[in-house]
């Protein structure tokens, strides 16, 4: 990781999204921008807080949500002690962010796009229908199970095509699988793209889906990382040929047909 990648950035702001229980907040992170010449949708960063403890020694992954000439936008949902420590930041305070890191989604300006995200899978996709050349080509298909006020949902139907479905109950997964397949199958007869980001059951649903109709995807993955420039081995993921890789170097973003989500 060279120094120009690494910089120590300061809070510009921090909110809760919405309301939900203790240890399920989601909140939008603003940071300084850290002066790259680019970022693209899909590509992530790693974010260690200087005030963090020896304990907590490894940086946290996250999706780029958004970001512009003066800041940069993540979102992050608490889920550990790292993330709990995260919601504690006060502006002004200081963080080492290195980035960005890794691939990005493909933008065609000439095809239509469905966009499939689960949960916290939203993220790179404020950024992704901020910065596309043809919005008008692009529809968002959002699984959920937190209110809809918990995430940039608004954000985006403000742009783009949406459709967002909660899941109360486990039958609910069923509803949420059959509706990828049907959207996944119309988008494959008009030569579209399917990107998708979201938890691993999620992007099986869509694997399978895109298999199927012999649709074009591509699948960000969301695997564990501790380094995220591929020094920890921590965040492999099989490719088709038997071979592992790292997600964070090769990744995350996937082709669907190149890599096997099977355990």
């Amino acid at each position: 990781m060279s120094s120009d990648n690494c910089k120590a950035v300061k809070v510009l702001s921090i909110r809760q999204l919405g309301k939900s229980s203790p240890g399920e907040e989601i909140a939008e992170l603003r940071l300084e921008h850290p002066g790259w010449k680019s970022w693209r949708a899909g590509q992530f960063v790693m974010i260690r807080p200087l005030s963090w403890p020896l304990d907590l020694i490894w940086g946290r992954p996250f999706s780029i949500c958004k970001g512009d000439g003066d800041s940069l936008t993540i979102l992050f949902q608490v889920v550990g002690r790292g993330t709990s420590r995260l919601l504690e930041l006060q502006k002004g305070e200081a963080v080492s962010m290195w980035g960005p890191l890794g691939n990005f989604f493909s933008k065609p300006a000439d095809r239509p796009v469905l966009m499939l995200a689960g949960g916290m899978g939203i993220a790179p996709f404020c950024g992704y229908v901020d910065t596309h050349p043809e919005p008008e080509n692009l529809k968002l298909f959002f699984a959920h199970r937190l209110p809809l006020e918990n995430y940039p949902y608004a954000e985006i139907q403000k742009k783009v095509e949406t459709e967002a479905f909660k899941e109360n109950k486990v039958e609910d997964i069923q509803l949420i699988i059959t509706k990828i397949k049907a959207l996944v199958e119309e988008f494959s007869k008009k030569n579209g793209l399917v990107v998708a980001c979201g938890p691993t059951p999620f992007l099986k649903t869509v694997q399978a889906a895109a298999n199927e109709f012999g649709c074009e995807a591509e699948l960000s993955l969301e695997n564990r990382m501790a380094c995220g420039v591929g020094a920890c081995l921590g965040c492999v993921t099989r490719e088709n040929d038997g071979h592992h890789t790292q997600v964070c170097t090769t990744g995350p973003v996937f082709k669907a047909d190149a890599i096997s989500l099977e355990e």
